[in-house]
């Protein structure tokens, strides 16, 4: 009750809990919020916990949540029997130029809208906002026939470029830089410096809070990614973690004899770097999107 007399911002303050009936809907927000959070975690926490079980658990009637015992060195033992580094070490390199792409395309273009605007930036804004209404899928047999006479099958270029024009990252970046002083770039250029350098000098320093929202969306997106990567990566050593867990779980499980409980382990081992990365960075996630819509 300390906390709550001292609350004088949000959707309640405190003179609000003087009245019955806010009492019940701070209790009924709270029920909501309790119940969104168990489903939210739930899917997860039984993932990890079934990967530790054996098949014979997995079946068990009645079910139980936890397994019998917890073997850490299972996680030793998938790891090497399906060679799996090797498919990590490949998404992380569709991530790592994914996430260099859509920084750098897409901070580039919104750059030239926001700061630059030369003639025909207005039409260029709005050719990107109506790509919005089109479906990604439907632009999918144009891509790989590109991709095919480009001659760029079993490379990640693709993979990389295809999140250098996503316009949703482009709005984020335009949105961040209509709030920016334009008196700080047009000091820089009284001093010499040119466009190319006002962006890499002046803008990406000062846009640290979304280039990092950016990477952590696009580091999500480029590590689940599938279809494109199961299109254009044809060959088991350039395949990456998704494209190599469907494979598991089609021909290939079948034929080698995987039980579900190996499938349940890659499937807990190829969730948790964007799981990590998401809890280390996500203070700065939700300050940066609270903001970005603001404009100074």
């Amino acid at each position: 009750m300390k906390r709550l007399r001292r609350k004088t911002t949000g959707i309640i303050v405190h003179s609000d809990y003087k009245r019955w009936h806010t009492y019940v809907l701070y209790a009924a927000f709270f029920l909501v919020l309790a119940l969104t959070l168990l489903v939210t975690v739930f899917p997860p926490l039984w993932l990890f916990l079934s990967s530790f079980k054996t098949p014979v658990e997995l079946y068990r009637v009645p079910f139980t949540l936890f397994p019998d015992e917890i073997r850490l060195s299972k996680v030793y033992d998938v790891w090497r029997m399906l060679g799996f580094g090797r498919y990590f070490i490949n998404s992380l390199i569709v991530v790592a130029g994914a996430i260099l792409a859509s920084i750098f395309f897409n901070g580039l273009l919104a750059y030239a809208v926001s700061v630059i605007k030369p003639k025909g930036y207005r039409l260029v804004f709005a050719l990107v906002m109506i790509s919005l209404m089109i479906p990604p899928i439907l632009n999918m047999g144009t891509l790989f026939h590109n991709i095919v006479r480009l001659g760029l099958i079993n490379t990640y270029v693709p993979l990389w470029l295809v999140f250098g024009a996503n316009p949703f990252y482009f709005i984020m970046f335009k949105a961040y830089f209509d709030r920016l002083p334009k008196a700080l770039f047009e000091a820089a250029e009284i001093d010499g410096a040119n466009k190319i350098q006002v962006f890499f000098r002046i803008l990406m320093p000062l846009s640290k809070p979304i280039v990092g929202v950016v990477s952590i969306f696009t580091l999500n997106a480029a590590w689940s990614d599938f279809l494109l990567p199961f299109l254009v990566l044809l060959d088991d050593p350039y395949q990456t973690v998704m494209v190599k867990i469907f494979k598991l779980h089609s021909d290939l499980g079948t034929a080698m004899g995987f039980s579900p409980d190996i499938l349940l382990m890659v499937l807990a081992l190829s969730i948790i770097p964007p799981v990590v990365l998401f809890f280390i960075f996500q203070k700065q996630i939700t300050s940066a999107v609270a903001t970005t819509g603001i404009k100074e």
